[in-house]
């Protein structure tokens, strides 16, 4: 198993130490099935967008800022 070194502030240490402890773990248990989750692929990447997404892709083009998007939507619902 690696080591690691972290710096965090002494206030959060300390509500964490009784977080792990009022579960029956450790802090360095609870940082690495932290940083486990964090760094696990959740879905593969696919070559083929789902048919929502395919409709979704590029449907706000031009809308780079907010009066861009507000004049798209007024023109819109007029």
């Amino acid at each position: 198993m690696a080591k690691l070194t972290l710096s965090v502030d002494s206030g959060v240490v300390k509500r964490a130490k009784r977080y792990a402890s009022l579960r029956g773990t450790s802090i360095s248990r609870l940082v690495e099935r932290y940083l486990n989750l964090l760094s696990r692929r959740v879905h593969a990447p696919t070559d083929k967008d789902t048919p929502v997404l395919a409709r979704l892709r590029g449907s706000l083009k031009g809308a780079s800022d907010e009066r861009t998007y507000k004049r798209h939507l007024e023109r819109k619902y007029r």
